[in-house]
């Protein structure tokens, strides 16, 4: 009897503790599961189950931009429809003994990609390289209609460009958002002309921010695993609010297609130039000032209680900052009122800023901050600002130093060499077939151990001259030449 009496009360303990947590439950107070906290759990409330309806409330806004530009022949050799090999194609040799000089002497070559309306008048936003040099420019709306567009303003350095149509009737167009409020971890969308395949929606994740590809000194990149390939440049990446945040532009791969790894411009760079970009011209702010980023052996050795700010490595003579008493090695930790927070930020704050206006800057000189007022120049053409005002051969390609959370995102374990950034179209580079993710081993044949060193050494050579590439690329290596433009 006692056994049965315990078997009856053991049951009717664990139904009633079933029957507590079936009420809480369907009360609501069902408290959060071990191991996850009320705020992953409103923050799992977040996740979206479908990205359907925000596609199809911006997708009306976003265009196909096509780009014809006649390129000339440079020889005999030259296949008029190209190919990925560029100037080692295996097949140059047999148009080249068959066809000879009936090959044409220029051929229109045609090119994609992507833009966003930006407002009811016709003004698209895209990237500068989907339009540079080109003869025409078509775009074609989400109906099916197409248009000759006209380049308004076009700014290469931050690789942005404004073109206008002229429709019959207003056109739907995208919310600029805000790219500051943006956090890693955020659910973004992507929407663009992958391949030309028309309006294709891919989801992800922001990955990071302040991402520093080498592609300018106004490197800012938004970082994202939404799937974005060639064709995709100059579409918009959008919050769950349907807001464009950024400005799809680049990707990082050895294959040439999306390995979730892609950049895009931050909106709100975007929107404080577009103005300037209206009116056909881009005026910036100057400092005249050198920086570099605070390690941490420089911050030990500065004595300097944080790793903030930008480190001035040497100050422009006659410019702005000298006039106001800014020093080499003295830490920028705020310009007009906004903190520095790394080297990056300063750059685009300082080219953001009205030519002629008086502004405070705020700088750490050993250990003690002191604030200064600096008239703001105008950056010419000629004159660097930041760490990128080096000039380097027309290679038409940049590079990185091969850091361990680069060769991480490429899987590879070897650190020596420096990595292809980006490749620009119709340069040297991409005509021998280098590719952006390749990494140079050598450069005629003596090791690369770093950026410092690659650009010495390509700074020795001379127009017409010919180099000779050891690259890594994915599991093998292999070697091209490259000839520098008379």
């Amino acid at each position: 009897m006692k056994t049965d009496r315990k078997s009856s009360v053991r049951k009717w303990i664990i139904f009633s503790a079933i029957m507590f947590f079936v009420f809480s439950a369907i009360a609501g107070v069902l408290p959060a599961p071990l191991g996850i906290s009320a705020g992953a759990a409103e923050a799992g409330d977040k996740f979206p189950g479908s990205f359907s309806q925000l596609a199809k409330d911006v997708s009306p806004s976003v265009v196909n931009v096509s780009t014809v530009k006649t390129v000339r022949s440079k020889g005999r050799g030259m296949v008029p429809f190209g190919g990925p090999f560029g100037q080692n194609d295996p097949f140059k040799d047999f148009f080249e003994r068959f066809f000879g000089d009936q090959l044409p002497k220029q051929f229109r070559q045609q090119s994609l990609g992507t833009g966003f309306i930006i407002d009811k008048e016709g003004y698209i936003l895209t990237n500068n390289h989907v339009v540079d040099q080109t003869d025409e420019i078509k775009v074609k709306l989400a109906d099916e209609k197409e248009y000759t567009a006209k380049m308004v303003g076009r700014d290469p350095k931050t690789d942005l460009a404004l073109i206008k149509i002229d429709p019959e009737k207003p056109l739907p167009a995208l919310v600029l958002g805000d790219s500051d409020k943006l956090e890693v971890g955020d659910w973004v969308v992507a929407i663009g002309n992958p391949f030309g395949l028309g309006n294709t929606v891919t989801a992800g994740i922001v990955s990071a921010k302040y991402r520093k590809i080498g592609a300018s000194s106004y490197d800012n990149f938004i970082q994202t695993d939404a799937s974005i390939n060639p064709g995709n440049s100059g579409g918009p990446l959008l919050n769950m609010a349907g807001e464009v945040v950024g400005i799809n532009t680049a990707i990082f791969s050895q294959s040439g297609g999306s390995i979730g790894i892609g950049f895009a411009i931050p909106v709100n760079m975007a929107k404080d130039l577009i103005p300037q970009l209206k009116e056909g011209k881009v005026v910036r702010g100057w400092l005249g000032v050198m920086i570099q980023k605070i390690t941490p052996e420089l911050k030990d050795k500065l004595k300097l209680k944080e790793d903030k700010g930008a480190l001035v490595a040497d100050v422009t003579s006659g410019g702005p900052a000298e006039k106001a008493g800014i020093k080499r090695g003295d830490v920028i930790v705020a310009f007009d009122g906004k903190e520095i927070q790394e080297m990056n930020e300063l750059p685009f704050v300082v080219a953001s800023t009205g030519v002629g206006k008086t502004v405070e800057v705020k700088a750490v000189r050993k250990g003690e901050t002191k604030v200064f007022k600096v008239k703001v120049g105008e950056l010419k053409e000629e004159a660097g600002e930041g760490e990128a005002a080096e000039a380097e051969p027309a290679l038409g390609m940049t590079v990185e130093d091969l850091n361990a959370d680069i060769a991480s995102e490429l899987g590879i374990t070897d650190k020596q060499g420096v990595v292809i950034t980006t490749v620009e179209r119709g340069s040297v580079a991409s005509e021998a077939g280098i590719r952006a993710g390749d990494i140079v081993l050598e450069v005629d044949q003596s090791k690369i151990e770093d950026k410092a060193q690659f650009l010495k050494k390509i700074r020795a050579y001379k127009p017409g001259d010919t180099i000779l590439f050891l690259l890594k690329r994915q599991n093998g290596t292999i070697f091209l030449t490259v000839t520098l433009p008379k």
